[in-house]
């Protein structure tokens, strides 16, 4: 993928005065975390980190992971419903993995008391790379499927005005104009809109489960603010707060400090040691005090773990898309030669430029089912992070990544 903005990263004083731009710019939008610092204060907060350019993005591969979106939520929506699926797909993890069969355990006992909820609700992003062909062509490779705290929407919503700002500066309007919009926070609120009036109560609220320690606030802050625009309220809670103040009343309505609760959507529990909060008992009354058979709407943990279950690699190790073998041919799970550029990368105190980069493009869908019937069902954004081509893994906040935008060519 050839690279147009490469003159512009030989003049190391542009560069330097179009890096104090475009980081006053990134603060007056929002594209904040919290200080490794402070984790849990907002009193003094940080730009997150994003590239001063936006990275080409071949526009064919961007529209085709738009187009397969809504069939990956059907896919997650229809698997996790499928417990014999699940259990023989996992049958080995079972055996080695204590906390995905504690899982699944929860799954089965759901399901052999009934399910009381009719309103089902999956908020995901599905992940790619870009890799070049033995024809030299570059194609898409889907390397995951998020269902749980599929992060970054809100910061991801702010970051096109950041470029667009950079492009300006440089007197690039027609570039500038090419950045696309970009709004996944307001869809990802939108699905949990929808289901919290699916649920039918005006009073009750969406507990957002949440860690103590939480850098990316300002994110999750994003999807509240877009909910309170509709008048939906939102209220943070840890999984030590609902153990022991949570309730399930008669008729299995959900209550956390006396308040009723119609969706509960996770950012947090994305990793088994975030159960292990009171040891093994206080682990169990978490996990089963979510994923109970009750009315509220339980996005992603719902159908008593079954969506959470499908999150695991060996199911994501799918090879084909039912009635859409052209769309299977997306899925790769397996190790990539992901195509490298260059790029900016502008982090808090050490602004670098990077001749070897790649990028992973983040596709959120949402979907609304209420029992057989599917409400809704959307994509809403995108999201990509751009990082040294040296690094394995890819977090934002741990300082690896960075926020990006695609630039359609």
């Amino acid at each position: 993928m050839a690279n147009s903005w490469g003159s512009l990263l030989q003049d190391e004083q542009q560069l330097e005065e179009l890096a104090r731009q475009a980081v006053d710019r990134a603060l007056a939008e929002g594209v904040l975390l919290r200080t490794s610092q402070e984790p849990s204060s907002s009193d003094v907060v940080s730009y997150a980190p994003f590239t001063l350019f936006p990275s080409l993005v071949p526009g064919a591969l961007l529209e085709q992971a738009y187009a397969v979106q809504m069939d990956f939520n059907l896919l997650v929506d229809a698997v996790s419903q499928n417990a014999a699926f699940l259990e023989q797909t996992l049958s080995s993890t079972i055996k080695r993995d204590a906390f995905t069969a504690r899982l699944f355990d929860i799954h089965k006992q759901v399901l052999k008391e009934g399910i009381a909820q009719s309103v089902f609700l999956g908020l995901n992003r599905s992940d790619y790379m870009f890799q070049r062909n033995a024809d030299g062509f570059p194609a898409l490779k889907q390397i995951e499927i998020n269902t749980i705290s599929a992060s970054f929407g809100g910061l991801a919503s702010r970051t096109p005005a950041v470029h667009r700002h950079v492009l300006n500066v440089l007197g690039k309007t027609k570039e500038a104009a090419k950045i696309l919009s970009n709004n996944p926070s307001k869809g990802l609120a939108l699905g949990i809109a929808k289901a919290w009036e699916l649920y039918g109560s005006a009073k009750a609220l969406v507990l957002l489960i949440a860690q103590e320690k939480e850098r990316n606030i300002f994110d999750q802050r994003a999807i509240e603010n877009e909910l309170l625009a509709r008048n939906i309220h939102v209220i943070r809670r840890r999984f030590e707060d609902v153990s022991e103040k949570g309730s399930l009343d008669k008729d299995r309505k959900l209550f956390v400090d006396g308040q009723e609760i119609a969706v509960v959507y996770f950012r947090d529990g994305y990793m088994p040691s975030q159960y292990n909060l009171q040891g093994e008992e206080g682990d169990q009354a978490i996990a089963e005090a979510l994923a109970a058979p009750s009315r509220f709407v339980l996005k992603p943990q719902r159908e008593g773990g079954g969506n959470n279950l499908y999150g695991e690699e060996m199911v994501q190790a799918l090879e084909r898309l039912k009635d859409s073998e052209e769309r299977a041919s997306y899925i790769l799970m397996e190790k990539i030669e992901p195509e490298p550029f260059g790029n900016c990368l502008l982090r808090p105190g050490s602004p670098a430029r990077v001749s070897q980069c790649i990028s992973e493009l983040g596709i959120f869908g949402v979907y609304v089912r209420q029992g057989e019937i599917l409400v809704m069902n959307k994509h809403v954004g995108h999201l990509l992070r751009t990082k040294a081509i040296e690094h394995a893994d890819g977090g934002v906040a741990a300082g690896v990544a960075v926020l990006d935008n695609p630039y359609p060519m």
